[in-house]
């Protein structure tokens, strides 16, 4: 497991689907999920290890480009009002 991508499949596998819509709540909800599937002992601790490793990165990353998520923001703020 070395992306986000690859912890979305793994809680795909145990039912846990996640899009809120804004990428950082979705490595947040991903992180409250890895918690709780670790917790009831569904991940073994190297696995939870890894992941939270992962999300943490991703998060990380993602709150120092900015630019990016205000991007995607406008594009879909854009992509609504051309709906309605």
């Amino acid at each position: 497991m070395k992306t986000y991508y690859d912890v979305l499949q793994l809680l795909k596998r145990y039912g846990t689907y996640i899009h809120v819509g804004e990428r950082l709540w979705d490595m947040e909800l991903a992180a409250v999920e890895v918690d709780r599937l670790h917790e009831s002992g569904l991940l073994d601790d190297k696995t939870y290890a890894t992941a939270k490793i992962v999300l943490r990165h991703e998060h990380e990353q993602e709150l120092k480009s900015p630019l990016n998520s205000d991007l995607r923001r406008q594009n879909n703020g854009r992509q609504e009002n051309h709906r309605g």
